[in-house]
């Protein structure tokens, strides 16, 4: 069985700026949603976060560093309710929604927090029932 990959040695490679703005994000997930599973998936150059549903796991959130922002990403995000319409992608990615944060930027916990809650109940979600989702949105 191969070692899991740590999440600092992935975020080495990147400028502190960066390497600090995706350290505060993993400690919002952590705060958030400590059951989550954390684990570097290399071929995509980020650290992945699984949550508990049932008898199994389901991927809902990603963080991506890059050298000039960080993206905090959840997985099904186009499902989401997101009435602010802070996320982005809509038009890029089919189901992805995102976050960009650059070093100076704040992270308003509070909206974090929901984003993250929000992705983890949508992503827990069957997929019926997302498609329900997006029925229902294009009515």
């Amino acid at each position: 069985m191969q070692e899991p990959f740590p999440p600092e040695l992935l975020l080495e490679g990147y400028p502190e700026p960066m390497r600090a703005v995706a350290e505060g994000m993993r400690a919002s997930i952590r705060r958030v949603m400590p059951e989550a599973i954390e684990r570097v998936r290399v071929g995509w150059r980020i650290i992945g976060y699984d949550v508990p549903a049932g008898r199994r796991t389901v991927y809902f959130a990603w963080i991506m560093p890059q050298d000039e922002h960080v993206h905090l990403g959840f997985v099904h995000g186009a499902f989401m309710k997101d009435p602010a319409g802070l996320l982005d992608g809509a038009g890029t990615t089919v189901l992805a929604r995102w976050l960009t944060f650059m070093p100076r930027d704040p992270l308003d916990e509070r909206t974090v927090e929901r984003l993250m809650r929000e992705a983890a109940r949508v992503s827990s979600l069957s997929r019926s029932e997302r498609v329900a989702i997006a029925l229902d949105r294009d009515d």
